[in-house]
């Protein structure tokens, strides 16, 4: 299960100001976290995902989707300045050659194409079957090319290439690296911290861990691996206790999350396997660098950034495509619609739901109350004149 920084709580600290200090990015992680290891542990999260809507879901997660994508489509379009604080951080348009310019980055996104396709992988047992035809052997060439491209780590090898171009842009990082791990101590956090981490990050983040952190994930999680139940309670429970120690240490409020999810699926991982391996190299990478890694990281191709936040957006929003009625893609177009114009998933997710429950009334039988209501005065009447 991916590991990514809470979205909400983060826009809050480098948007808004005054910026929110460490303890109080920290307090606004335990609120959050404490909240959902409450709904996890109460049983309250199993109950919200066995009864929300499917297409108010499907909305969130299209939404979510449609949002990477646009970002990582400014991403490779625009240079990025991420040092400002206004909402919008897009300069002028990203110069064609350069070692974060649009060359590179279409080179990345067509080799990802050409590795990767829609994201679908070819199984063994496709390749089998019977017959000397010319057709069939044609078939079985392109699906055994298509099955060794499919397991190339397609975006590792673009990430390595964006790690090596982080030293070429500044060469002068390689005489400055600081090695061994940043310092660990508890945080002091006071109560003003709490008051300002609740208000300001933990009350926009909480609606946006339950849809997308832990109900949206769990529907994706089923719809890739079917044979698998993912439980609401564990991923609800697992957040709570990740932040619930960490936050403590300094650490950045994190959570599960459908878009990476999404992402790792995307580009091969296919088991926890994946998951093990990238939290061993972000440990490693972080007890030999520390806080000089971001340094490092700072002079990362933006538009290379903006090629992987596009598969990763997509796949997430594809997950959506089995709306197969009208009723249901009009909820989540309406839920999807809102969630990006009001740059809210809650607000979306509420006018989804109430949505679907006028749609549902629509179609209700009031017959049948109107039966019963009738039945209920007869049978009273009667009553009344047996026993004046």
């Amino acid at each position: 299960m991916p590991v990514q920084p809470m979205k909400s709580i983060a826009a809050v600290a480098v948007s808004e100001t005054p910026h929110l200090t460490v303890s109080q990015i920290a307090a606004a992680g335990i609120c959050t976290a404490g909240t959902l290891f409450i709904l996890g542990a109460t049983g309250l999260m199993s109950f919200f995902y066995r009864y929300i809507p499917l297409p108010v879901v499907r909305g969130v997660q299209l939404s979510q989707g449609l949002a990477f994508a646009f970002s990582a489509i400014k991403y490779i379009r625009y240079n990025q300045d991420f040092s400002t604080t206004t909402a919008s951080k897009t300069t002028n348009p990203r110069s064609w050659l350069g070692l974060d310019g649009l060359i590179l980055a279409l080179v990345a996104l067509l080799f990802l194409i050409l590795t990767t396709g829609d994201g679908k992988v070819v199984e063994d047992d496709e390749l089998i079957g019977s017959g000397n035809s010319t057709n069939y052997r044609s078939q079985s060439r392109i699906r055994r090319r298509l099955k060794t491209l499919s397991a190339i780590p397609a975006a590792l090898i673009v990430f390595l290439l964006g790690l090596v171009l982080c030293f070429l842009r500044d060469p002068s990082i390689i005489h400055e690296i600081k090695l061994g791990p940043s310092k660990i101590h508890v945080l002091k956090i006071t109560w003003e911290d709490w008051k300002i981490g609740f208000l300001r990050g933990a009350i926009p983040q909480i609606p946006l861990s339950v849809l997308n952190s832990v109900i949206a994930v769990c529907k994706l999680s089923n719809d890739l691996f079917p044979t698998i139940e993912m439980s609401a309670t564990s991923v609800s429970v697992s957040v709570g206790l990740m932040n619930l120690v960490g936050c403590w240490f300094g650490a950045m409020p994190v959570c599960h999350g459908a878009g990476g999810l999404a992402g790792q699926y995307r580009f091969g991982g296919r088991s926890g396997l994946s998951v093990v391996f990238l939290g061993f190299g972000k440990l490693v990478l972080g007890l030999v660098f520390g806080n000089y890694f971001v340094k490092i990281l700072s002079q990362f191709p933006i538009g290379i950034l903006g090629v992987l936040l596009l598969f990763a957006g997509i796949e997430l929003a594809m997950a959506s495509r089995d709306m197969n009625t009208k009723e249901e893609s009009f909820v989540m177009l309406v839920c999807a619609a809102v969630s990006l114009t009001g740059s809210s998933a809650a607000l979306g997710f509420g006018c989804g739901i109430v949505l679907f429950l006028l749609l549902k009334l629509r179609e209700m039988d009031c017959s049948t109350f109107a039966s019963f209501r009738s039945q209920s005065k007869s049978n009273a009447e009667e009553e009344t004149t047996l026993n004046p």
